[in-house]
């Protein structure tokens, strides 16, 4: 076991809500049951005395956490099914380049080769952090560069940078169609109404952004930088989707393959071959947990990737 204090201020933004729903909201790398239970256990004090979870939180009042870590053993360590690399390592996190086709975390039909099973190999202190240190996603067959905490305090700071929108997170996107310009797509996300695999642009979603630029021009299809401002579930696929220029090889929003006009063999064969969404995590920026140093990464185009985009230079 091992624990950690914090020591927090009610906003005023945040008085009125229930208590546990404010720790939530101020403590986001925790679930909102974890809290819950260290309330019940009188982990959690207001100005030195134990509250109960309904108690309304008061502005300005002081709150005090003891959060204490049980190892999760839920998640089995082992080694994944398809490798990746470790960019960086230090105290206080790794950064990955995840391949495409490595599930993130656990699930239904994936209980085992997950980055998160290689992970607790990797380093099996991770048990004790939650989430086994993963900050954010990647999609399954989406590649590049992922932030791992190594710690319950580098977690908690690379969690609040991230709510705070201080990670700067880069990805490169092959789409379908000829833009002439960048641009930004600032559209609201939420869960699809019938169909609960897919997000959609609804009036009630979540907020989100997207800022995107012309990285490469090919005859039918455009490179693209896309720069995220908010990190929504499969944001950067349905917001160009949503704009008419789905990634190529999407299978979720990308609608039926699309030929140019007037293609040759080889780009024909390189399109049916290319079989996930072309899309990759390139470049990561954050400023690092425990020392005041901005950290930088990048992580190249995978092979498959390469080959894709060599082939429609020839085409150009």
């Amino acid at each position: 076991m091992t624990a950690e204090i914090h020591e927090l201020e009610i906003t005023s933004e945040l008085a009125g809500l229930r208590l546990d729903v404010a720790l939530a909201r101020l403590l986001p790398q925790y679930s909102r049951s974890r809290l819950q239970q260290w309330i019940d256990e009188g982990r959690v004090t207001l100005a030195g005395r134990s509250v109960k979870r309904r108690e309304l939180a008061s502005p300005g009042a002081l709150v005090r956490i003891e959060a204490h870590y049980l190892a999760d053993d839920r998640v089995a360590a082992g080694v994944a099914e398809v490798p990746f690399e470790i960019v960086h390592r230090d105290a206080a996190f790794f950064v990955i380049n995840k391949p495409a086709g490595l599930v993130v975390h656990p699930g239904a039909g994936n209980r085992v080769g997950t980055l998160q099973n290689a992970l607790l190999a990797l380093d099996p202190k991770l048990a004790l952090v939650p989430r086994a240190g993963i900050v954010h996603r990647l999609d399954k067959e989406t590649s590049g560069l992922l932030v791992v905490a190594r710690t319950p305090a580098a977690q908690a700071s690379l969690v609040r940078a991230l709510a705070a929108r201080e990670v700067s997170r880069e990805y490169l996107a092959l789409c379908q169609g000829a833009l002439t310009g960048g641009g930004t797509i600032d559209e609201p996300i939420g869960r699809h109404r019938t169909q609960r695999t897919r997000m959609t642009v609804r009036s009630d979603g979540r907020a989100a952004v997207t800022h995107y630029r012309i990285e490469r021009r090919f005859p039918a299809h455009t490179l693209l930088r896309v720069q995220l401002e908010t990190g929504r579930t499969h944001q950067i696929r349905v917001h160009l989707a949503h704009a008419g220029y789905p990634i190529v090889g999407d299978p979720l929003y990308g609608g039926r393959r699309r030929l140019p006009a007037g293609a040759s063999a080889p780009l024909i064969a390189a399109l049916a071959a290319f079989r996930r969404q072309a899309l990759h995590a390139a470049r990561l920026g954050f400023q690092h947990p425990s020392r005041d140093s901005w950290q930088s990464f990048e992580a190249p185009l995978p092979a498959d990737f390469t080959s894709l985009l060599e082939v429609m230079a020839d085409e150009s």
